[in-house]
């Protein structure tokens, strides 16, 4: 009875060391192993993963990539504008072993650097980049981290810069900046457009100059134009062309008995002579 419960006992314990020197590692975690305090050069994959119980301590590290918000830090850009941005930051670790040994706590380093990157991609750069030319400064904000990422095992994958928070009256600034640009290109759009046309309208009064009837049927379309609207009253000029149209259309004889014809119903008048106003009226 006694031997049995001695084999109970070794069983039992048998089981306590088999459980606490089995581990289970996730697909997205790699094991890291102390044994009596020193890093082992082996690294545990996912799965199942034996150690010596007592001995050895298993270390789990996330492999995966982590998102990480940088907060919004203030500072004077290279043209003296005050400025508040944000970024976020991605990155993952890529050496298990000197991320559990070379850093304490690699998260709260790696926010560190970013937040002292940050500020000093604000001062070296102008509002200009910080507004439009981002990728550029992403990429160096990236590079800044990076290099003492390295040395931790962690691999920066991606940075990139929010927001850039700007003062009210730097804001109200550039809207009435951009309002007198956009003011000067319809001036300037204006001013094209009436040289184009002036240049047309001057081609066009040559041709007329050189076909007066053009300037007939340009009139007559106008009317139809106008006459479109169903307007209650049409006004029609006469141009002077029209009437040296008729007037080289009008036979001489006829412009010279009609002028005869008015300078002696004229003087008949002025002398006040029945028989010469019939005579007149007859022989018209």
């Amino acid at each position: 009875m006694t031997i049995g419960y001695i084999f109970l006992a070794i069983a039992a314990v048998a089981v306590v060391l088999l459980g606490s020197s089995v581990r289970v590692i996730t697909q997205f975690e790699r094991g890291v192993v102390f044994r009596f305090g020193q890093l082992r050069s082996e690294i545990r994959g996912p799965g199942l993963a034996l150690i010596v119980p007592f001995v050895d301590r298993l270390q789990k590290v996330n492999m995966q990539i982590i998102t990480q918000p940088v907060p919004a830090q203030d500072g004077i850009t290279r043209d003296n504008v005050t400025v508040r941005v944000d970024a976020v930051l991605y990155y993952r670790v890529v050496d298990p072993g000197r991320v559990a040994v070379d850093v304490q706590d690699y998260g709260s380093a790696i926010l560190q650097v970013a937040q002292a990157s940050l500020r000093s991609i604000i001062g070296k750069s102008e509002l200009d980049d910080l507004l439009s030319n981002r990728e550029k400064l992403n990429q160096g904000l990236e590079l800044m981290i990076d290099n003492p990422a390295v040395g931790w095992g962690v691999h920066i994958d991606r940075v990139e810069i929010k927001d850039v928070a700007l003062p009210e009256s730097m804001k109200r600034s550039m809207s009435r900046q951009a309002e007198a640009e956009r003011e000067r290109r319809s001036r300037v759009i204006i001013a094209e457009g009436e040289l184009q046309a002036s240049q047309k309208l001057a081609e066009a009064a040559e041709v007329m100059a050189e076909h007066p009837a053009a300037l007939q049927l340009r009139l007559l379309q106008t009317v139809v134009e106008v006459a479109a609207e169903k307007n209650s009253t049409l006004v029609l000029p006469f141009p002077v062309e029209l009437l040296r149209f008729l007037e080289r259309a009008t036979p001489p004889d006829t412009s010279s008995r009609a002028l005869s014809t008015t300078e002696s119903s004229a003087s008949a008048s002025n002398g006040k002579d029945p028989d010469m106003l019939d005579r007149i009226w007859t022989r018209t």
